[in-house]
């Protein structure tokens, strides 16, 4: 038994829980529009314009635009969910002063949730009680959900959105920049636009396969569904742009 418990301390058990699902779903948003909407743009001007010139700066300008615009909502999104927790902790740091049998029966009924007898959660009450600090945090993360924002939030995820809306954008403009004869080959606009297509799909499928891994819902899962998606999307956007360019 000893050595089973010196076993225990010389190997602590370490799970390997993925904290920054926040990042990830920053990069998602980014990465996903600016995947499918500069292609769709191109697509839809490869239809009407016959210069890739054209396409690429029209497809830059969009690029430009896009990301500060997506950048722009990320951080407003992150600011309020900051002055929304700030909001709720000032009312709960008040509540558990000036309400205590109040806040004490929700602590029962947080409890009552996971099948634990009053009297089992009594001592817990009393310990929380001692202790205003991890007394608000409990209330805010079991009775409103909340999870303190990490400190310059909205900056990292207006960064974030904006690079890989950037990152993503140039993949389906790529082709188009290669207009032209490549080596011994002759690259059109029509050739440009298969091709966009291939290397869009392609790297919606790389991208889902990355966040699958990281977020271990299953590689494979993960990419056939952001490329079903991803391309659902642009090809949409594409049918969109192309009806009105035909109108």
């Amino acid at each position: 038994m000893h050595d089973l418990a010196h076993a225990s301390h010389s190997h602590p058990h370490i799970e390997g829980h993925f904290e920054s699902s926040e990042a990830v779903r920053d990069v998602v948003i980014g990465l996903s529009d600016g995947l499918t909407v500069p292609f769709a743009l191109a697509a839809g001007l490869s239809g009407a314009v016959s210069s890739a010139h054209i396409i690429v700066l029209a497809g830059l300008a969009e690029i430009a635009a896009g990301s500060i615009a997506m950048g722009l909502g990320g951080y407003l999104a992150a600011r309020g969910d900051a002055e929304h927790y700030a909001s709720e902790l000032k009312r709960e740091q008040t509540e558990v002063v000036t309400r205590p049998d109040d806040e004490a029966e929700e602590i029962y009924q947080i409890f009552d949730q996971y099948s634990v007898p009053r009297e089992a959660a009594a001592p817990v009450l009393a310990a929380l009680q001692h202790n205003h600090p991890a007394y608000v945090d409990f209330m805010m993360r079991f009775e409103l959900g909340l999870e303190k924002p990490a400190a310059n939030r909205a900056h990292r995820s207006a960064a974030t959105i904006a690079a890989s809306y950037i990152a993503g954008g140039l993949v389906p403009l790529l082709p188009y920049m290669a207009v032209g004869r490549v080596g011994s080959l002759v690259l059109t606009t029509a050739a440009a636009l298969r091709l966009s297509v291939v290397i869009t799909l392609l790297a919606l499928g790389l991208f889902g396969a990355l966040k699958g891994r990281l977020l271990d819902t299953g590689a494979i899962r993960s990419a056939l569904q952001t490329t079903l998606i991803g391309g659902t999307a642009a090809a949409a956007a594409y049918g969109l742009a192309h009806l009105l360019n035909g109108s």
